[in-house]
């Protein structure tokens, strides 16, 4: 299962963001994707980063073990 997280370079949210994905669901491919290289996802999303994206949802922080688990269960 692959999934998006939405992040930036010294995101220190971004980090435990990650670090709770990688418990929570340790068979799923991180992908990082730097708002920072895209205008549109810096308007879009500058101050909501981390953001976990898959199959056209997403969950915002903050999210726990529990929250990551039912989003990629649905």
């Amino acid at each position: 299962m692959q999934v998006e997280l939405l992040t930036t370079m010294g995101c220190h949210l971004c980090e435990q963001a990650q670090e709770v994905i990688s418990r929570a669901a340790p068979q799923a491919q991180v992908v990082l994707v730097d708002i920072a290289e895209d205008d549109g996802l810096i308007q879009q999303y500058g101050e909501l980063i981390p953001v976990l994206r898959s199959g056209g949802k997403e969950l915002r922080w903050p999210f726990s073990l529990l929250d990551v688990r039912g989003f990629l269960a649905e």
